[in-house]
């Protein structure tokens, strides 16, 4: 989670010149290093103590700063309806699961691999999304079709810029295949995606059974990151040939 670099100065000698560094606003704390961490460690627990979201997050008690994505996708698209049906692809640690019942979500369902702490009007169910059995899973917990799939996922990166790339384009593809099972008609779907231009079979994908399609890029993504998200609205349902 990311900050602009700085480092931190003092004015003044001794304690008391410390001290007034300390109140002035707008200093960078530095994480002080640490035998066996690796610097690309270091480097994130930088970011993450200088992240006016991660600072956001914990005041406003959020459990991610990725819930100002959702706050503020939900903003400028309208994706949660009071009473809606909620589903969470890659929930943990549940952040966007908080925010879809703080919007007015009737029924949220959570999956992911890892465990989730309980979160009051949340179902976190632990499995893979990708199993043949999740979409009923999912209808079952919900007691009917979705009116909103959400993904915040991102594979596992090695490192080779294409490979990771393409890595994510099907992990984003086999989301909105699962939002195909699981929503019912005018109901909508998003997802983060990279941009890299491998997105191609993805967007015909949404376009076909989506009547909008739309990408967007909340303030809370980090500056120099290359995720975006992609919206799809009014689902047309799924035809004969589906």
């Amino acid at each position: 989670m990311t900050g602009d670099d700085g480092k931190r100065r003092w004015s003044g000698k001794g304690g008391a010149g410390k001290g007034a560094g300390e109140r002035r606003r707008g200093l960078r704390k530095r994480v002080k290093t640490a035998r066996g961490r690796k610097l690309s460690s270091t480097l994130w627990l930088q970011r993450q103590l200088n992240d006016p979201y991660v600072q956001r997050a914990r005041a406003e008690g959020w459990r991610s700063r990725a819930a100002f994505k959702l706050i503020e996708l939900d903003e400028r698209f309208r994706l949660i309806k009071t009473g809606a049906a909620v589903v969470d692809l890659g929930a943990a640690p549940g952040g966007w699961a908080q925010v879809a019942l703080h919007k007015g979500a009737g029924k949220v369902v959570g999956m992911d691999l890892l465990d989730i702490e309980p979160l009051p009007g949340a179902h976190f169910l632990q499995q893979n999304f990708m199993d043949d059995a999740a979409p009923a899973a999912v209808r079952a917990a919900l007691g009917g079709p979705a009116d909103l799939v959400l993904s915040d996922m991102a594979a596992n990166t090695t490192g080779h810029r294409d490979t990771d790339h393409l890595r994510i384009v099907a992990l984003d593809e086999a989301a909105a295949a699962f939002a195909l099972d699981v929503l019912k008609p005018g109901g909508a779907f998003a997802a983060k995606v990279f941009q890299g231009g491998a997105e191609g079979d993805l967007l015909d994908l949404l376009k076909t059974h989506f009547a909008k399609v739309r990408h967007f890029k909340p303030r809370a993504s980090r500056s120099g990151s290359p995720e975006t998200y992609v919206v799809a609205l009014d689902f047309k349902g799924r035809g004969p040939q589906d």
